[in-house]
């Protein structure tokens, strides 16, 4: 089920200055969500689990099913929307998954997105959206219109455009000639391919107040480009500027519920 990946000399400097105890494995198959037999086995690999569990007040009434087998007892591992790289610290140590939906994919993407995993196993308060929110979920659940499935994307994108808000120095850093006085290493491959993927995103951003406007695109779907574009250091559209803010880094779960709040009344308003 899984393999030790190799890694570049640029990804093992990355796992020596933010993860150095960190499993890279290749996954033998495509997965959303491990299930426990198949998660199980990370136990070979890893010290120890420490399977994630959440309180039953974490859940609005009609959270996806998916959600609550995340949240229940069973250990389970990513989510959807993981995308082709899952990380979690339910194992010690932390463990990065490749999964081979990236199979064909540049090199040099892969690499970014392996390395970016590195750095969140470091930085970010938790390995899911559902982790980040805790008992504010059910808060932003009742702020938005949105279906459940809609409002769970909603919230993984406000993850991502936090724990964004936390990696965009460190990806910035390894493009800086520094002489060696940083906190990080210099890695310009790497911060090219950052580069190379915000500029990927530029032209799907630049249209998207238009696209929500006309209802060509969904509320959820927007955000997640937008959120996604934020680690990037991209300008962003009203009303997602204001998720790229030190306010949003300094009062998490607390201001993205405010937000999703101000930000669904002034829709209505607008009807």
């Amino acid at each position: 089920m899984f393999e030790p990946r190799p890694l570049s000399p640029d990804l093992e400097t990355v796992r020596g200055a933010y993860a150095p105890d960190a499993a890279v494995l290749d996954c033998v198959r495509d997965f959303e969500t491990l299930e426990p037999a198949a998660a199980e086995q990370l136990g070979l690999i890893a010290d120890q689990l420490d399977p994630f569990a959440a309180p039953d007040e974490w859940l609005p009434a009609d959270a996806p099913e998916m959600l609550r087998r995340y949240a229940g007892d069973e250990f389970t591992v990513g989510l959807p929307g993981d995308g082709g790289v899952a990380w979690t610290r339910q194992t010690v140590p932390p463990t990065i998954i490749v999964k081979p939906r990236l199979e064909g994919s540049p090199d040099s993407f892969v690499d970014f997105l392996v390395a970016e995993a590195l750095v969140e196993t470091d930085v970010a308060p938790a390995e899911s959206f559902l982790g980040f929110f805790g008992a504010h979920y059910p808060e932003l659940a009742a702020a938005t219109p949105l279906s459940p499935a809609d409002t769970y994307q909603l919230a993984t994108a406000l993850d991502t455009a936090y724990v964004g808000r936390l990696t965009r120095p460190v990806f910035e850093a390894w493009g800086e000639t520094n002489g060696g006085d940083s906190d990080h290493p210099q890695l310009p491959a790497l911060h090219d391919a950052w580069v190379d993927a915000g500029e990927r995103l530029q032209p799907r951003l630049n249209g998207l107040p238009g696209e929500v406007a006309h209802g060509e695109t969904g509320f959820a779907a927007a955000a997640e480009l937008a959120c996604a574009a934020l680690k990037h250091g991209l300008d962003l559209p009203d009303p997602f500027a204001a998720l790229d803010t030190g306010a949003y880094e300094r009062n998490g779960p607390a201001f993205a519920v405010r937000w999703a709040e101000k930000t669904f009344d002034a829709l209505a308003r607008s009807e």
